[in-house]
């Protein structure tokens, strides 16, 4: 745990000296739980938008965009059931001061208990070697099969005292699990509360005339109430999708870990709208779907697992999550959920507006079923981050700082050196420049030696910087230096753009 905080220290610290991510409203001592992206990391962030729409709108013939407002009639959240029931549970620690959602507090519980169980495992591998049936283990080992029997009744109990509102029985689930302070070890705990998570704020001329109104906490709800605007404008048939990119916001009380889990947040969501009875193919079509698209990014496929739900929301009959493995541990990165009709049915019964669609081919009206796919871009910013940062020896003793970000998310492609600051080199370099600007995001950069500039561009994940020396004068070539590598090799500059071409740009999904 020590190692894995002090990781996550360490890539805030390089994200804020590197212009990717400052805490918001610095001068004034910050604002909890609130962020700003910097010049490289709004480059990151725009990045990693455009090859989800790409991949998402652009990539599927049947998926069209929106872009909803971020305020919406309040009967939108009384329909959706947020007023109502959109609360976390929460519990102070009467010791150390400290406040924790229960959820999370039993779900730090169960991770422990699955890593008991992954020791067993391990052991066990360790012990059989090449004869071990892992499977065959966890289905009979005695001491798997009692840890899986505690996580098992602790999130039944759970999930029946959260759908009761019993919230004295989640403290006594609490106690009874012998959960202690993360910080002071201390089981002295207040009673459960619960906390509504919207923020709300007045819409009218006069305080006397307003009207209640909230920032949305999801992006969804503006899809499916635009679901007949864009099944007609668009004259899209079933089955098809609406996606979208935009802020959301959560009155998040234990904000924490970074961008993780913010009260500003952005998400980016796709809803499938299909024919009830086959939303269930769907949703096993969309969860390889969307795992091929975080494979394609390049980073190891053992950081990602899905990670099945066992007790659904209310509106959902299957629910999976694709977690990745952050500095903190396996965590959501994105939800695949099969909602049934139960968003569309809400609306139309709260507005009195018919939320059908004709379906020619069975000659039926019917509400469609609804498949979401909803991942955290701030989550996906800071996977990739995670995945990208390091720090290396080098074969002459020296340290380097290197973020090894995919080349076709990275804020700057390639950056421009010229060897030295005279001789024509500054000019001809300005001439690479401007031959390449207008397709690649690049940096130029003639202050210090050489090497240092190399390791500047490490530190923000160039992967590729061009070194514009008296020989290129000369023939016109130039050197290509490879960020991951370290390698250098002569090319002429008219092969530039093609070489960035075939190095930079995004991965075609299949």
């Amino acid at each position: 745990m020590a190692d894995q905080d002090e990781q996550l220290k360490k890539i805030i610290a390089h994200a804020k000296e590197y212009g990717f991510v400052y805490p918001s409203s610095e001068i004034y001592d910050g604002l909890s739980a609130t962020y700003d992206y910097g010049p490289l990391g709004s480059e990151l962030k725009n990045n990693i938008k455009s090859f989800w729409w790409k991949s998402m709108v652009q990539y599927h013939e049947n998926v069209v965009g929106i872009d909803a407002a971020i305020f919406m009639h309040p009967k939108t959240w009384k329909a959706s059931g947020h007023i109502d029931a959109f609360n976390d549970p929460l519990i102070d620690n009467k010791d150390s001061k400290k406040r924790y959602r229960a959820d999370v507090l039993v779900e730090e519980w169960v991770q422990k208990i699955e890593k008991k169980i992954q020791k067993e495992v391990d052991k066990a591998a360790k012990r059989f070697g090449d004869a071990f049936d892992e499977t065959q283990f966890r289905n009979t080992n005695d001491r798997v099969l009692a840890n899986l029997e505690k996580i098992d009744g602790a999130n039944e109990r759970f999930k029946t005292a959260m759908e009761q509102n019993d919230l004295a029985d989640i403290k006594q689930l609490i106690i009874d699990l012998d959960i202690a302070d993360p910080l002071s070890g201390s089981k002295n705990w207040t009673d459960v509360r619960q906390f509504n998570l919207m923020f709300s704020t007045e819409m009218g001329s006069t305080a006397e005339g307003a009207d209640t109104v909230y920032l949305r906490p999801e992006t969804a709800q503006g899809i499916f109430v635009n679901f007949l605007n864009v099944q007609k404008t668009a004259r899209m048939k079933i089955p098809f999708g609406i996606a979208q990119i935009g802020k959301a916001f959560r009155n998040e009380i234990i904000a924490r870990q970074f961008i993780f889990r913010m009260r500003e947040f952005e998400q980016m969501e796709m809803q499938f709208f299909v024919r009830p009875g086959e939303e269930l193919e769907w949703y096993e079509k969309w969860k390889k779907e969307r795992l091929k698209w975080h494979h394609a990014i390049g980073i190891a496929k053992e950081r990602y697992r899905f990670h099945d739900h066992t007790n659904l929301a209310h509106y959902a009959n299957a629910a999976t999550d694709i977690e990745y493995e952050f500095p903190f541990g396996f965590k959501e990165l994105e939800g695949i959920h099969s909602r049934t009709d139960f968003d569309l049915k809400k609306h139309q019964e709260f507005s009195g507006k018919k939320l059908q669609y004709f379906d020619p081919e069975i000659g039926e009206n019917y509400v469609p079923y609804v498949v979401e796919t909803s991942i955290g871009l701030d989550r996906m910013f800071l996977a990739v981050l995670s995945h990208s940062y390091g720090q290396e020896t080098l074969e002459d003793g020296s340290q380097r700082m290197v973020m090894r970000i995919p080349h076709f998310l990275a804020p700057y492609k390639v950056a421009v050196l010229p060897l030295l600051k005279k001789d024509g080199l500054p000019e001809k370099a300005r001439e690479v420049l401007g031959e390449l600007k207008f397709d690649y995001n690049c940096q130029y950069d003639e202050k210090d030696a050489i090497g240092k500039r190399y390791r500047r561009q490490d530190a923000i994940g160039t992967p590729f910087c061009i070194t514009v020396d008296h020989q290129s004068l000369e023939d016109n070539t130039v050197t290509l230096r490879d960020r991951d590598s370290m390698q250098q090799e002569r090319v002429s500059i008219a092969v530039l753009q093609q070489l960035l071409r075939e190095k930079v740009t995004a991965p075609k999904l299949n």
